[in-house]
């Protein structure tokens, strides 16, 4: 099936596609697709979205007044289109909507100007994709017709099912929500029609989370008959490190989890260093300049861990074959860098190998290397065992400690994880070494490895930037929005929060660092944590071509070290073993052969390292629409994600409720105040309407609730106690009262 999206998309200005091109392009061969996609043109050419010329070849209009935008709508109905490009966004009223619904990509246009304050107005011509194909709802009797009633209230329709769907009607005791499959989208004055798939009885039935929070997140369980295969290429020469030791730093516990790359040190006479990272060679196992093999990846961009197992977006065939065991030999793709006795880089390259890992290094160990008094002498059990390897992975440990500096000197800041006793949470919450969505990063931490692996990778997919740009290749990047300074208003408004002593530069701003440093009490501090993190925009992935001129390179970041984790490291290490293989050599004015995998190279380099053909091949790889595919789904894991912590501490509220225990307040607002309850590390509410011993006023400048009578105040950071007396379960929701 094809989306609005996908033909504009496969249209440009210059070159047009007549209809029967564009239904092969599209893959139509049903008659009723072929159908819909005449109307769909016919409605695009309406709006001046596309155009027609005499040879009846279709083109995207060169100007328009249409943009690009997403919805995103609030639980009280107000409802904006959201740019990629950071403008300001558009203000939709109801009625303009056109039944875009939270989540959509749409084409709007704007019909009022933004005044003073107030942001642009405009309405939706025309919806590009649907975020919803599956709806979880209410099944209800409205005027003896059933309707599905989406339980997200920032969906504001209702979808018509058949008479038989009745026996699915809600029951509060039994929580049986529906997955709906959507047949009509709702368009005019015609309601959106569906039919029921699945009842999911969640009542106190936690073999059902999985599958509610997937549907919620607009997620399928990935089949493996739809994940792509094995390709058989040519085998390339490679360096034989297998006589040099190798080591894994790991704390995910699933048998299944992407495949960590190994960390080897290699020491020289003149006591500087040769770090590598042998990443698992996924992307020469791959033809991914095919389309049909491109086509397998569609929504299926990540792996994530589902409880205690991982979902992969690849098959188990591909990363079983390129996975690192334990003294056994392995096909690497390994970047080498030259470190001085200063600890600073010199040198770095690329290069396909062949290595053998010598140690699986687990928290166990890192935490007796850490804790053990002498570098000299051996006692603990832990460590005996492996006493051949100890000066390499102290080593490793001071290089992670050294980059870390380093990237903090570059305007990365240190925020700890969620605390979390919840068990069937773990996996979820060990740090993830290569993920950059965030704008900070997690400390080190002696009880998850993972943190230590980090900044080495950091650092390697920072030079793989630094040399694809400098020889103009196109990657996948994220680029830091350099979110050092905040606006000191908000830390103000929750002055309780900091102690006095408060500094503003000329701008009256503070850095994140100075801000967190000025709090001391611990509690405070983890509220201010969790402050600091909403003021953070999540990281997307961004397409760096050629053209693009940043003189801050150290700030971004191509990834390649993970290729088993998700598609961008994928993509970018293919742009590496593509480099390897096919990039032209020439000789030097050494009369050697230039190795343009090093450092500096580019430098020497006069000719294009690609010819047009392998060019074109790379382009349909490294292209925006692949890249915002990629962005979607990432928005969809991060929801499942943080949806699934959701519903297993609402479960195990529910399991407590009654119980009464002391909370620390991390949130203010007029309608009542969060609460963490401190011996579970899960957060409720305390709603104003349960506070009957006074009538309580918000006063946001303070931010906090004040009694009228008993001028009985509650602030951020205050310690009560509190009973849990309700959750529910489709909201993530615990309720809870002072006692």
């Amino acid at each position: 099936m094809f989306s609005t999206s996908s033909i504009i998309e496969n249209l440009n200005i210059e070159e047009g596609l007549d209809y029967k091109k564009l239904c092969r392009v599209l893959k139509l061969s049903k008659k009723t697709d072929k159908d819909k996609l005449v109307i769909a043109l016919r409605a695009l050419e309406e709006l001046e979205i596309i155009n027609k010329n005499d040879e009846n070849e279709y083109f995207k209009v060169k100007e328009s007044d249409h943009l690009v935008a997403k919805i995103r709508c609030s639980s009280k109905g107000y409802c904006f289109a959201v740019r990629d490009n950071s403008k300001e966004d558009i203000y939709i009223k109801e009625h303009l909507l056109n039944h875009a619904w939270n989540g959509d990509k749409v084409l709007v246009r704007i019909i009022k100007d933004s005044v003073r304050r107030r942001s642009p107005e405009g309405i939706v011509d025309c919806i590009l994709e649907r975020k919803n194909q599956i709806l979880l709802a209410k099944v209800e009797k409205i005027n003896e017709q059933v309707y599905g009633i989406p339980i997200d209230d920032r969906i504001l329709s209702k979808i018509k099912l058949p008479e038989e769907d009745e026996k699915y009607k809600y029951i509060p005791d039994n929580r049986n929500i529906v997955k709906i499959q959507i047949d009509l989208f709702p368009i005019g004055q015609h309601e959106g029609v569906g039919h029921v798939l699945k009842e999911l009885n969640l009542n106190k039935n936690e073999k059902l989370d999985i599958d509610f929070v997937l549907s919620k997140s607009n997620m399928n369980i990935i089949t493996k008959s739809s994940v792509p295969t094995l390709s058989a290429l040519n085998k390339q020469p490679r360096l034989d490190l297998t006589n040099k030791n190798s080591y894994m730093f790991k704390s995910w516990n699933a048998e299944n989890s992407p495949t960590l790359p190994i960390i080897q040190i290699d020491k020289n006479k003149d006591k500087s260093f040769k770090l590598w990272v042998h990443t698992n060679a996924i992307a020469e196992k791959l033809d991914l300049i095919s389309k049909k093999v491109l086509e397998k990846f569609v929504d299926r961009y990540e792996s994530f861990p589902i409880l205690d197992n991982w979902q992969n977006y690849l098959s188990d065939e591909i990363c079983n074959s390129a996975k690192f065991k334990i003294g056994e030999i392995n096909e690497a793709i390994s970047l080498c860098i030259n470190i001085n006795p200063e600890n600073e880089i010199t040198n770095w390259s690329f290069h396909l190998t062949k290595v053998k890992c010598s140690l699986l290094v687990e928290n166990k160990h890192l935490d007796a290397l850490l804790t053990r008094k002498s570098n000299k002498r051996i006692t603990s059990r832990i460590l005996k065992p492996i006493k051949e390897f100890l000066e390499d992975l102290d080593k490793i440990v001071e290089l992670a400690k050294v980059f870390r500096t380093k990237q903090i000197s570059h305007g990365k800041i240190e925020i700890p994880g969620p605390n979390n006793n919840i068990d069937s949470l773990k996996e979820l919450l060990v740090h993830n070494p290569v993920y950059y969505s965030k704008e900070y990063c997690e400390p080190f931490d002696s009880s998850d490895i993972q943190t230590y692996l980090s900044p080495i990778l950091y650092e390697a997919n920072s030079l793989w930037f630094k040399h694809s740009n400098n020889y103009g290749l196109n990657n996948a990047s994220y680029i830091s929005q350099e979110l050092d300074y905040i606006n000191v208003s908000e830390i103000i408004k929750n002055s309780e929060l900091i102690d006095s002593g408060i500094e503003l530069n000329d701008n009256g701003t503070l850095t994140f660092k100075q801000i967190v440093e000025l709090c001391s009490d611990d509690n405070k501090k983890r509220i201010l944590h969790k402050l600091l993190i909403n003021v953070f925009r999540d990281n997307e992935v961004k397409l760096i071509t050629k053209d693009f001129n940043n003189k801050d390179s150290e700030n971004i970041i191509s990834p390649w070290t993970l290729p088993s984790y998700d598609f961008i490291n994928l993509m970018n290490q293919y742009n590496i073993f593509n480099m390897i293989i096919n990039g032209k050599r020439s000789k030097n004015t050494n009369g050697n052969i230039l190795n343009i995998m090093e450092k500096d190279s580019w430098k020497d380099v006069t000719w294009n390292i690609y010819n047009s053909s392998i060019l074109k091949n790379m382009d349909l790889l490294f292209n925006q629409y692949m890249v915002d595919k990629i962005n979607d789904y990432k928005i969809k894991v991060k929801e499942f994600r943080n949806n699934l912590i959701n519903i297993k501490q609402v479960r195990r509220a529910e399991k407590l409720i009654g119980n009464t225990y002391s909370g620390l307040i991390t949130t203010v607002q007029s309608y009542g105040f969060f609460v963490e309850i401190n011996d579970l590390f899960v957060e409720g509410l305390v709603h104003v309407s349960t506070l009957s011993n006074d009538w309580y006023e918000y006063r946001s400048r303070q931010n906090l609730l004040i009694g009228r009578k008993s001028k009985k105040s509650y602030k951020i950071g205050d310690l009560i106690d509190i009973k849990i007396i309700k959750v529910d379960i489709l909201k993530y929701q615990i309720d809870l009262e002072l006692i």
